[in-house]
């Protein structure tokens, strides 16, 4: 396990997509993609986190565009993909066929597959069942979506790090419901009033939002209550977390054997409240090939400089592996 701390790497400079398009992937659902760096490069697929979060600029600057073709996209129900907030018809194995689409769209034959958070959820998900379709993993923020980790962030865990703030996010909830958080906040979050829905939306955006970073981010805050950004990540996160994110118990550790032959890295802020280090180590206990980088002054968000240090250089390291 590798620890980073000195001679930070910032992002590459801002820059804007070659391509960009709407997908119709079926079920009603169109999905808003973009494609940055050198057509031909080498390439990846972005996974955002979530679910529901949808992609921001930053995202594009964590390859060298010289050396990669990148291609994000909004998931379902998110971001500019329509319809908006939708939660019909959207689930995990879904997402993971839209993936398979688009790298059919891109004619590539396999990619790298890079995603944080439930990004990193997503693409084990994807990597398992299309082993033959990545060539690397690099995962920030490692979710396994097992039950510990569900009630680490929505019952016992993070609340005791994080206890006035959880107060807020519980004191929406008649203490009777408290029991199943997440079942208390859908029902209002597919509520038939829209103020209901509103005020719920922002209490679990803002509750994410709280626990992503190592010290207080307000801006990070204020972009997490807009409701374009807080109705369908919550809408969508609840709905999946309700769900059991379509995943057997413990899946994505019991067959780490599938991905056994892809080389990958993973980045973990080492004080992350919203995925614990414990996953990242379970999983790398599980996947030898998958490298460890833990950054010991970092919480979760990508937006941290550690975080961004260690996706850079990873992305960097890969740029020398053939496609």
């Amino acid at each position: 396990m590798a620890t980073l701390t000195n001679n930070r790497r910032s992002l590459y400079p801002e820059i804007e997509p070659y391509e960009t398009g709407m997908l119709d992937v079926g079920d009603g659902h169109s999905l808003y993609y973009e494609r940055v760096g050198t057509p031909g490069a080498k390439p990846a697929v972005f996974l955002h986190g979530g679910p529901g979060g949808g992609m921001a600029p930053s995202h594009r600057r964590q390859w060298n565009p010289e050396r990669y073709d990148v291609l994000l996209f909004d998931q379902r129900g998110c971001g500019r993909s329509r319809p908006f907030a939708e939660i019909e018809h959207n689930d995990t194995w879904r997402i993971v066929a839209d993936i398979e689409r688009l790298r059919e769209m891109c004619g590539h034959d396999a990619w790298q597959a890079f995603g944080g958070s439930w990004g990193s959820t997503l693409a084990l998900a994807y990597a398992q069942k299309h082993p033959e379709r990545v060539t690397e993993l690099i995962l920030r923020g490692i979710f396994l979506a097992r039950d510990r980790e569900k009630q680490w962030l929505y019952s016992y865990g993070a609340s005791e790090i994080m206890a006035e703030q959880w107060d807020q996010f519980t004191g929406l909830i008649s203490e009777g419901e408290r029991g199943d958080m997440v079942k208390a906040y859908y029902t209002r979050l597919t509520s038939d009033d829209e103020a209901t829905r509103l005020a719920a939306a922002k209490e679990w955006s803002l509750w994410e939002a709280t626990v992503a970073t190592l010290l207080p981010n307000p801006g990070l805050l204020e972009e997490f209550a807009d409701p374009s950004k807080a109705v369908p990540f919550a809408r969508i996160c609840a709905r999946f977390f309700l769900d059991d994110f379509y995943l057997e118990e413990g899946q994505l550790v019991n067959d780490a054997d599938r991905i056994a032959d892809i080389p990958g890295i993973m980045v973990q802020g080492r004080h992350d409240i919203c995925t614990p280090p414990s996953s990242a180590w379970a999983l790398k206990k599980a996947w030898p090939k998958g490298e460890l980088w833990m950054v010991d002054d970092a919480g979760h968000a990508a937006s941290e400089p550690g975080i961004i240090d260690g996706l850079v250089r990873a992305t960097d390291h890969f740029a020398e592996t053939p496609s």
